[in-house]
């Protein structure tokens, strides 16, 4: 993590590198222990190393656990599920370590790299201890608790790009700028959005040359991907398409929501999850993000969320909140700077320490609600209670081969096979690892997926290995 703090600022180095350290020791911590007690996922752990492997191997990101599920085959490139090319920047690191814990940890270290970029841009506008404090916010914050707890996703580079993006540019170094907002754009498809809302805020900022190249950036890089890069590679937009209501495409939906101010209210609002998560995330910031035109960076992002017919992408539960947590702290800090304007040079001091204070207070309140909550419960690190009996079974099942695996144990095997979920639809690999002790997703019930082992023998499949729950299945000539 590089913390690019002047001479005046040296005493502080050792605070805010802490900070960060023991951060990133943290979420690693909470990431590895869920691995190995077999609650990471093939979706969507696997599909990441998969592409990584492939990159650290010299080769093309195929993700086949992704590809086949989706009916593409196993060369299915990852770039044509999401495209995320960035994830080439994790490939060095397998030479080091070549395992799926290379991923936790790097996941781990680059949520924490945002924080010296953050304390930058806070200590800049308001001061060191406020500084300090809103660094610990977005450290407990809900956003990055729960992307964390989540297996991998490429959400990972956000924060820390978006960080650099709008605290370099606050200093007036425009190049790191402009390269971390490229960068973005190297992460997922629909990253445009967030330039050009960024753009957006800086030109209310009186920006107008940088507000407009950069959302030029972001508007040509969503026509680029989207219409040229994700087709050429194989893949569809289809794929992640949940705005049926709005209609059949892009433009569709855009008109749709332009032409229909209403329902356009009723979708964002009309939920309560909707506004939970809405609220929680303002609630960051003390509301205070919403008095700055950072916030423009982050709308775009949350209304392609709460637009959408996809439950999932509304909650709180998961990664999707941490793209834009630290844009979200940059912009309370901007909105706390604008509101202390009107206050009393006498009373500045106390009102900002109050206000990060109290910020400070709010991200505490958050743990015991959200994952980070795990790490004081001792049952957290309990192994898994069948775990012998699932060791000795993915023993069983050789090297190099392609196995239809459980989705919370392909993350054991993907550094030495080519894992497949283990699902309803028959993929026909040679090896199969089946769990009957508990109920896993993408199985209806235990009963359906003790049918499917029955099937599989009836088709020529011999069981190899059946213990506790555990069956090995393979089929001879294949």
């Amino acid at each position: 993590m590089f913390l690019p703090i002047t001479r005046h600022l040296t005493p502080h180095r050792i605070g805010v590198w802490s900070l960060a350290w023991v951060s990133a020791v943290t979420y690693a911590v909470l990431g590895l222990v869920r691995f190995g007690t077999f609650r990471a996922t093939i979706f969507d752990l696997v599909i990441v190393d998969q592409a990584v492997r492939g990159y650290a191997n010299l080769g093309p990101p195929y993700a086949p656990s992704v590809g086949v599920q989706k009916g593409y085959g196993l060369d299915f490139l990852q770039l044509a599920d999401h495209f995320s090319p960035i994830y080439a920047l994790l490939a060095p690191f397998y030479a080091i370590h070549d395992s799926p814990r290379t991923l936790i940890i790097c996941q781990a270290a680059l949520f924490a790299a945002a924080i010296p970029f953050l304390w930058l841009y806070a200590r800049r506008r308001l001061g060191v201890l406020a500084a300090y404090l809103v660094s610990g916010a977005y450290a407990v914050s809900f956003p990055v608790a729960q992307a964390v707890n989540f297996d991998v996703h490429e959400v990972m580079f956000v924060p820390v790009l978006s960080a650099i993006m709008i605290e370099r540019f606050d200093r007036g170094r425009r190049l790191p700028a402009y390269l971390a907002a490229f960068g973005l754009l190297l992460v997922k498809e629909d990253m445009g959005l967030m330039l050009i809302g960024f753009g957006a805020a800086l030109a209310l900022s009186r920006r107008r040359l940088d507000g407009a190249i950069v959302a030029a950036m972001g508007l040509g890089a969503l026509a680029l991907i989207r219409g040229v890069l994700i087709p050429l590679v194989g893949g569809s937009n289809d794929n992640h398409w949940r705005y049926t209501h709005l209609g059949d495409s892009l433009p569709a939906a855009l008109g749709k929501l332009a032409g229909d101010p209403l329902n356009t209210l009723h979708l964002v609002f009309g939920d309560a999850g909707k506004i939970d998560t809405l609220v929680l995330l303002c609630w960051l910031t003390l509301f205070l993000c919403l008095f700055s035109p950072l916030t423009l960076a982050a709308a775009p992002m949350v209304l392609e969320r709460l637009v959408s017919e996809n439950s999932l992408w509304w909650s709180t539960d998961y990664h999707y909140n941490a793209f834009v947590v630290a844009i979200l702290f940059c912009a309370g800090v901007d909105g706390a700077t604008r509101l202390l304007k009107r206050v009393d040079a006498k009373h500045k001091q106390t009102a900002v320490i109050a206000w990060a204070v109290a910020v400070a207070v709010v991200g505490l309140t958050q743990v015991p609600r959200f994952a980070l909550d795990q790490l004081a419960n001792p049952d957290f690190y309990q192994p898994h209670d069948r775990a012998a009996a699932a060791y000795q079974a993915m023993a069983v099942i050789p090297d190099g081969v392609v196995v239809e695996a459980p989705n919370h144990m392909g993350p054991m095997l993907t550094h030495r096979t080519t894992v497949l979920v283990w699902e309803p639809t028959r993929r026909d690999a040679p090896w199969v690892l089946a769990d009957l002790g508990q109920w896993a997703w993408p199985w209806g019930s235990v009963d359906d997926a003790k049918k499917s082992v029955e099937e599989r023998r009836a088709a020529g499949y011999m069981v190899v290995f059946e213990r506790d729950g555990f069956v090995v299945l393979h089929k001879p000539g294949s």
